[in-house]
């Protein structure tokens, strides 16, 4: 299977989350099913049929995880060769030439993405498009909103 990129902080993430439906959601919701247990008939006990789909639900977050973390290719920007140029992991400032509004963006992989925190996914139209360009170079960028003509104000290397 194809290694998957995600930064260093998104893997980090990613491990927490697993250590904490590993030892705290995962014995609590066993508790709570088997407090429900303890409510009778099961058949129509509420709280036993949540807390078993909660179990689930958890149980198949744990193995998403699992999943995503072996087959993450972890790449941490600040051992990258700082050559000027657009690659995953980068902070990109940009200008809209259309009308001068400027934001600032993180490369990041799928799982990661988070456009209010400013990360987009490496497989974003935006991101493809930005991927090996350099400062002060013009990219036009076909979006599902339409065309934009963005121009890289700044790359920065930072985790």
């Amino acid at each position: 299977m194809n290694k998957i990129p995600v930064t260093v902080k998104g893997a980090e993430k990613m491990r927490e989350e697993l250590h904490r439906l590993r030892t705290v959601d995962r014995p609590a919701v066993v508790d709570d099913i088997a407090e429900a247990r303890a409510h009778g008939d099961l058949k129509e006990n509420a709280e036993y049929h949540a807390a078993r789909e909660q179990q689930g639900f958890i149980e198949g977050r744990i193995q998403n995880l699992e999943a995503k973390l072996s087959n993450a290719q972890e790449i941490d920007v600040m051992t990258l060769p700082q050559n000027g140029r657009v690659v995953f992991g980068v902070t990109v400032d940009l200008e809209d030439e259309d009308n001068g509004d400027e934001v600032t963006y993180q490369i990041v992989g799928d799982d990661e993405a988070d456009i209010k925190e400013g990360k987009i996914s490496i497989n974003s139209p935006i991101a493809r498009a930005l991927i090996g360009k350099e400062e002060g170079e013009p990219v036009v960028v076909q979006t599902p909103g339409g065309i934009r003509n963005l121009e890289i104000v700044e790359i920065r290397y930072i985790a």
